[in-house]
């Protein structure tokens, strides 16, 4: 457990861009089986990975996983739900509010 200091691990992964009529996403796929958690950031390196509508682009890559310090993973824990509830604030509703 690092309380002040930040590990970095360099992990396989495998990017999946998808641009179709049913399907709009990006996906990263650790091949080693490695998890993030909460606090942690994730750099998948290369050039982006660009699909032209009706694509499926599948590329494997490496990526860089920073762990968060007990600290940081502590203090996202506590305020995570904060950020939720502002995307609870909005409606996609055609009503309109005056």
């Amino acid at each position: 457990m690092r309380l002040f200091t930040r590990a970095k691990e360099e992990v396989p992964c495998t990017v999946e861009v998808s641009h179709r009529f049913e399907a709009l996403h990006a996906h990263v796929r650790f091949n080693n089986g490695a998890v993030v958690h909460p606090g942690d950031e994730v750099l998948v390196h290369g050039a982006p990975v660009l699909a032209a509508y009706g694509e499926l682009v599948i590329e494997d890559r490496v990526a860089t996983i920073t762990r968060a310090t007990w600290l940081e993973r502590q203090w996202v824990r506590l305020t995570g739900d904060f950020d939720f509830m502002e995307l609870c604030e909005f409606s996609f509703s055609e009503e309109l509010t005056v």
